[in-house]
């Protein structure tokens, strides 16, 4: 069964993107002391994105840590990232990095929380991306 998995921040907009969409998700916990989330199956990555005005930094590190388990790396099939559109160029860029690093296409971009609008396009993206996986 797909899923998705998000990492949110103390800011919560990711995390309450998450609980607009009303589809199950499993957290990436925001404190390195916290159990990742065990994840054997398909999964789309929700985040944000953490960079300077250079575009460092953009995937937080409890992303990183998480997605160096080979295993569950290997059952990443796409990406969706958030972002603030006063970065500019590096708007969602996690969204770009994670693509790149993992070879997995970015679906969407949204900023900060997200509007209805983007609600409504993830859930019907991922209704298709998730036929034409199967």
């Amino acid at each position: 069964m797909a899923q998705l998995v998000y990492f949110s921040s103390a800011s919560g907009n990711t995390h309450r993107f998450i609980e607009k969409l009303g589809s199950p998700a499993f957290r990436i916990p925001r404190h390195k002391s916290e159990a990742l989330p065990y994840v054997r199956a398909p999964f789309v990555l929700i985040l944000p994105t953490y960079a300077d005005g250079e575009g460092r930094g953009a995937v937080h590190s409890q992303v990183i840590r998480f997605l160096n388990d080979a295993p569950t790396r290997s059952f990443l099939k796409g990406v969706i990232a958030s972002g603030n559109r006063n970065f500019g160029a590096y708007f969602a860029h996690a969204g770009d990095v994670v693509s790149k690093k993992c070879g997995v296409p970015l679906l969407y971009r949204f900023e900060l929380a997200g509007t209805d609008t983007d609600l409504h396009r993830v859930q019907h993206g991922m209704t298709e991306f998730w036929k034409r996986q199967s």
